[in-house]
């Protein structure tokens, strides 16, 4: 892949997060905010909801077991649950975008609600 895609693909990245923050703006999570790139030790795409750590994937291809896998390595970095939130072809808003994780951080998921 040459620079000029590679800055291209990162700028779709960016478009594809900053959708993601402002759709959970608007959805009253006001704490919410893009993270830095940290290599190795990355955290995920978005902060700022407790215990939440969220990959967001803008690719033409869905390659969902990479995807869930990423965002659980991330969020052990993080110590949180990890979700992707994939952009989906022909849809412009996050809300219509799908929302991944595995069966365990189901799990997880759904024990954060009985705190």
């Amino acid at each position: 892949m040459d620079s000029a895609q590679s800055r291209a693909n990162k700028a779709k990245g960016r478009t594809a997060e900053n959708q993601v923050v402002e759709y959970l703006t608007s959805r009253g999570y006001t704490g919410v905010e893009r993270r830095r790139l940290a290599g190795v030790n990355d955290k995920g795409d978005i902060a700022g909801i407790r215990d939440l750590v969220i990959e967001v994937k803008a690719q033409r291809s869905i390659n969902l077991a990479s995807f869930v896998d990423e965002a659980n390595t991330e969020a052990a970095n993080a110590g949180g649950i990890g979700v992707a939130w994939i952009k989906r072809r022909g849809k412009g808003s996050p809300k219509d975008w799908y929302v991944a994780m595995d069966g365990e951080t189901f799990i997880k998921f759904l024990n954060s609600w009985q705190r």
